[in-house]
């Protein structure tokens, strides 16, 4: 169907965690400003072993990390920390630089699985100071046979969390059938997070997900037990520069967040967490000299 295309994830690790990336990919690179999907988990908790991303930069971006099952620590160098249970969202805004880690909770043990999920912020968010905000009390809807949360944007006249750009990105429940009505002005994708979903037509399972072009009116998603995330926006005129975890507007933004970070610049600032800091690797365009 010319209005549908299956992408299919591909496999990345995260510290110690393997993800299913849904996007960047060669063929879609963004959808709306939405330029980075990583489905996390299953995964275990357990005393030696869950989710431990130590502490790493960002800029340019915010991070929308929503969790499927299970709870898990974020800290940063705004000095938030902050646990996030499944049903809540994190939203970190990098606006010119910030870093956080991604840890297990002491007291968690079980089960996580999430999606986190990046923003490509608007020239005036890129320069600004960072953010951080939780929240749990997000809006709920049902559409047809589906249980919607929506996390980020704006549903049925509802307002949840606010970026300058205008998207939606919304958890959907499916256990039937449902038409879902969608912005004409945006494209979307569907990520499917647990059980076997058909989008518009097109069967989705976790590793893949169903792009949708702009135009369409409603898509219908049908399933017997299904857990999707739908993300959609403006289609970009032209995609970010993105490089590890910085978001820039060309090579030159990005070098010079990679330099400050690798030379511990107070740009980024510390994160009071018992893991080492992940070093940057050197960008693929700055010449390295062998030893």
């Amino acid at each position: 169907m010319a209005d549908v295309e299956k992408l299919v994830s591909h496999d990345a690790q995260v510290g110690h965690t393997r993800v299913r990336r849904a996007i960047p990919q060669r063929g879609r690179r963004t959808v709306g400003a939405w330029c980075f999907a990583d489905h996390m988990g299953p995964l275990a908790v357990e005393p030696q072993s869950g989710l431990d991303v130590a502490p790493h930069p960002h800029y340019g971006l915010a991070t929308v990390t929503w969790l499927v099952e299970g709870a898990a620590l974020h800290r940063d160098s705004l000095g938030s920390e902050q646990a996030i249970r499944a049903g809540e969202v994190n939203l970190m805004v990098a606006g010119y630089g910030v870093a956080h880690s991604e840890e297990a909770l002491v007291d968690y043990r079980g089960a996580l699985e999430g999606i986190q999920l990046w923003v490509a912020l608007s020239d005036r968010e890129r320069a600004g100071a960072a953010s951080f905000t939780h929240r749990g009390d997000l809006p709920r809807f049902v559409e047809g046979d589906s249980d919607l949360t929506l996390v980020v944007g704006c549903w049925a006249g509802t307002e949840s969390l606010l970026l300058d750009s205008d998207l939606l990105g919304a958890e959907a429940r499916v256990h039937g059938m449902s038409a879902i009505p969608l912005r004409r002005d945006f494209e979307h994708a569907v990520v499917a997070l647990r059980g076997r979903c058909v989008v518009h037509g097109v069967p989705v399972t976790p590793g893949e997900s169903a792009y949708l072009s702009s135009g369409l009116d409603e898509t219908t998603l049908v399933s017997t037990d299904a857990v999707v995330m739908i993300i959609g926006g403006v289609p970009l005129a032209r995609p970010p520069f993105m490089w590890w975890n910085f978001v820039g507007d060309s090579r030159e933004d990005v070098e010079q967040a990679y330099l400050d970070w690798r030379d511990h610049s107070e740009r980024f600032g510390p994160v009071a967490s018992p893991l080492t800091r992940l070093e940057a690797p050197t960008p693929w365009w700055i010449p390295t000299t062998d030893a």
